[in-house]
């Protein structure tokens, strides 16, 4: 084993949830990811839809277990002193497969090694090892100091504030947000709510039709509360395209860490930018003269890092047209420009 050490951080990641796939919605999870020599570690395993154990929306008490068991303070979870790195999002069931590992002391540093993919009470490392990933070994001191910090950070914020003019498309929008777990309130007037509930809230939503001096009063109110949402005005009635652009306004995961960095369209083309290999789903949505939605799958494919230019079909994003890009760790909107 190298003696070189590698550095331990940990970095804000969300799993996209999906309220417009076949089958029940896909759940939004917001965690903190393990970053190894600047790099976050869940991009070097090949796409996997996982999320750590330090997820954002378990109770504080799940979360402290969670970081004693990473410090090693508890019995190791798993035979032969393995530990779940990453786990299905939607149940965390070992049945369902892991990403587990041997995490383990030697003198005054930690090793993280022997990764593999787990569904049983021992895994077939010869079969299911991740062969290129790992050992690694961390200073104890930064590696304490960056998960004991996590206990300390504030949580992330993942209730949206809905204003707009249409009930019923607040309703829909609303239900959808909260059954992929992202809360949902529907307020027009929040002059004489209390500062605490207001920073509950991570992203403010617009309807198109909002006025500017209804949104300016929002504005203020959140700014008297020292609150600083993220505020999103809504591209069109369309209820999977909201619950996207809300994902994209909670999403805190660092630029640099992105797999989608950059999306525009005009209707003869897409140009996506990826920022790690990743199954890229990419959606058109449009209204047509009746504002009627029509929905179209453009693309479903496995692209490599950098720029990527893809041909649209002009017809099919006749009138207002919109795109959303899709993979598991991220999503991003955009308009169709004419």
């Amino acid at each position: 084993m190298s003696a070189a050490y590698a550095t331990f951080a940990l970095a804000p990641a969300m799993r996209a949830g999906d309220v417009a796939g076949a089958g029940s919605p896909q759940l939004h999870r917001d965690f903190m990811d393990f970053v190894v020599d600047g790099r976050p570690l869940l991009l070097q395993l090949a796409d996997l839809d996982a999320v750590s154990p330090l997820a954002a929306d378990v109770p504080p008490a799940i979360l402290g277990a969670q970081v004693r068991s990473l410090l090693l303070e508890t019995e190791p979870p798993l035979a032969d002193g393995r530990y779940v790195v990453y786990a299905c999002p939607e149940c965390e069931d070992l049945a369902c497969g892991a990403v587990t590992a041997v995490i383990e002391r030697s003198g005054d540093d930690i090793i993280w090694r022997d990764f593999a993919w787990q569904t049983g009470p021992v895994p077939d490392l010869p079969l299911n090892g991740y062969h290129g990933i790992g050992p690694f070994r961390f200073r104890a001191e930064e590696y304490r100091a960056a998960l004991e910090r996590l206990l300390a950070d504030e949580p992330p914020r993942r209730r949206v504030l809905l204003v707009g003019a249409r009930a019923a498309v607040l309703g829909k929008l609303a239900a959808a947000l909260r059954s992929i777990g992202i809360g949902a309130d529907i307020a027009h007037d929040v002059t004489e709510a209390v500062p605490e509930e207001l920073a509950t809230y991570g992203a403010v939503a617009f309807g198109r039709a909002v006025p500017e001096a209804e949104r300016a009063a929002v504005r203020a109110a959140f700014g008297r509360a020292h609150a600083h949402p993220v505020y999103v005005t809504g591209l069109a009635p369309i209820t999977p395209l909201l619950v996207a652009q809300l994902e994209q306004a909670l999403d805190r995961t660092p630029p640099s860490q992105r797999r989608l960095t950059y999306l525009s369209a005009s209707p003869e083309e897409a140009r996506l930018a990826v920022g790690a290999t990743c199954r890229v789903r990419l959606t058109a949505y449009r209204l047509d003269r009746l504002h009627r939605v029509h929905t179209q799958e453009v693309l479903d494919a496995v692209l490599e890092p950098g720029p990527h230019r893809i041909p649209l079909d002009e017809r099919a994003l006749r009138g207002e047209a919109f795109l959303v890009a899709r993979t598991t760790g991220g999503v991003i909107t955009a308009a169709v420009v004419r």
